[in-house]
């Protein structure tokens, strides 16, 4: 009923900039929070980065300063700019999203990743 598609992933040098989206569609009635999660190999999923509805942000210590997260109400998008990477940045992004369907039902939804590889 909603799907969320990520892109803008890729392999870059570090020091680089790579611009993640993520794409929701279907039955929307609003968003709430979106989110960036982030796995890289052989470790637990982090979260990243965190939008309000009102354009609240909340970032992991570890990318505060060098990642930027919007959204885009009016095209149910979410944004992740990530400049001046690092090796340790390398991992799979995935975007959560709160949905209220237009049933009024809410849940929340995943992607399926965008895999990020910086080159140290």
């Amino acid at each position: 009923q909603v799907q969320l598609v990520e892109s803008g992933g890729g392999l870059v040098q570090a020091g680089g900039s790579l611009r993640l989206s993520c794409a929701a569609s279907g039955a929307i009635r609003s968003i709430n929070v979106m989110v960036w999660y982030r796995q890289a190999p052989g470790k637990q999923r982090e979260l990243v980065a965190a939008i309000g509805s009102g354009g609240t942000t909340n970032y992991a210590d570890s990318v505060k300063g060098r990642f930027t997260i919007s959204r885009d109400n009016a095209k149910n998008t979410m944004y992740l700019q990530m400049n001046s990477l690092k090796a340790e940045d390398t991992g799979v992004y995935y975007c959560n999203m709160d949905v209220v369907t237009r049933d009024l039902y809410g849940r929340g939804y995943w992607g399926k990743g965008t895999l990020v590889t910086v080159s140290s």
